[in-house]
């Protein structure tokens, strides 16, 4: 019977250690990201400011943009080309 428990005892303390590393879903990255469908700004900061954005825009006219801490939806994936930080706040 001492075996049996040990035997158990052992199997769900190797499932506990599977379950303790399994890492968390991945955070959004910070900058320009895209989705099968949509174009994101992922502003990471700390300190709550908020900064302008250079949005490219395909077949039109790109733009600035300010945008707070957090994600940020752009629009389309198809019709954003990319974003990046012009070095100003707002």
């Amino acid at each position: 019977m001492t075996g049996a428990l040990g035997s158990a005892a052992l199997v769900l303390m190797s499932l506990g250690a599977v379950t303790a590393q399994a890492s968390p879903a991945a955070a959004d990255p910070c900058g320009f990201y895209e989705t099968s469908s949509d174009a994101f700004y992922n502003h990471c900061t700390s300190d709550g400011s908020r900064v302008i954005i250079h949005v490219r825009v395909a077949y039109g006219a790109d733009y600035e943009r300010c945008v707070a801490p957090g994600k940020t939806w752009l629009g389309s994936a198809d019709k954003i080309q990319g974003a990046h930080y012009v070095g100003r706040t707002c």
